[in-house]
């Protein structure tokens, strides 16, 4: 990772700061953008941009006063509830789309004319991609299209290379708001329920998404990060 240059989407807050700082750690000059201000204890060492990856003129934006890079690692998505359809708000998965499916287009798109040819870009699904469940809906169809676009453009834009990880559950801040107790009380009931006893953490996702941008023979993989969460 040494003197390459990576943007991180999602990179303020949760699994995208997780990668930001790894990578930094690894000594590649990263540059990190969300759409709120990055945090009091944010990293110096990281450079903090904004960016709304609903809006096409703010993602062109934030490419062009980046300049040429590497690596794209794409984090960022709704925090939306768990609807059945007959209680589905279609604005609202609309919205959700937005941003998880659109979003990360948008943001591969505007990344083409800056990012390296030997680079990669990695995009982020989740584990109800391929794991169907009531009230799922929106968040599977969202994950899955992810996943098919990543694998089609890994065809369209090589030698570029695209992959995604598929997270499962990770105790990060798209649980939505709760206390500090309630948090860690819903990674012990879930955990129990997993292979591995436990929920995963951002680090464990940023090993994954470093992985991806050093392998320079995986494209067009889904690398599931679920502790089991699948089986």
């Amino acid at each position: 990772m040494k003197d390459s240059t990576i943007v991180v989407i999602g990179g303020l807050s949760g699994i995208g700061r997780a990668v930001a700082q790894q990578a930094a750690a690894a000594g590649a000059r990263v540059i990190a953008a969300g759409r709120s201000k990055a945090p009091a204890d944010f990293p110096g060492s990281i450079t903090a941009a904004q960016v709304d990856i609903t809006d096409d003129a703010s993602v062109a934006r934030l490419f062009a006063g980046i300049g040429a890079f590497d690596h794209l690692v794409v984090t960022a998505g709704p925090v939306i509830g768990s609807a059945r359809l007959a209680d589905l708000h279609i604005d609202d998965a609309i919205a959700a789309f937005n941003v998880k499916f659109f979003g990360q287009m948008r943001v591969a798109q505007r990344a083409l004319s800056h990012i390296s040819p030997t680079g990669s870009i990695t995009l982020t699904s989740g584990l109800l991609a391929r794991k169907a469940a009531p009230g799922a809906l929106v968040k599977a169809s969202m994950n899955a299209a992810t996943e098919i676009m990543a694998k089609t453009l890994a065809k369209e834009l090589a030698p570029l290379r695209v992959n995604v990880i598929s997270p499962g559950m990770v105790e990060t801040g798209m649980w939505g708001e709760m206390s500090e107790a309630e948090r860690k009380a819903m990674a012990t009931r879930a955990g129990a329920h997993l292979p591995v006893g436990r929920v995963g953490q951002g680090s464990d996702l940023a090993q994954a998404y470093l992985m991806l941008m050093q392998n320079g023979f995986m494209t067009g993989s889904v690398v599931d990060v679920d502790g089991g969460g699948l089986l």
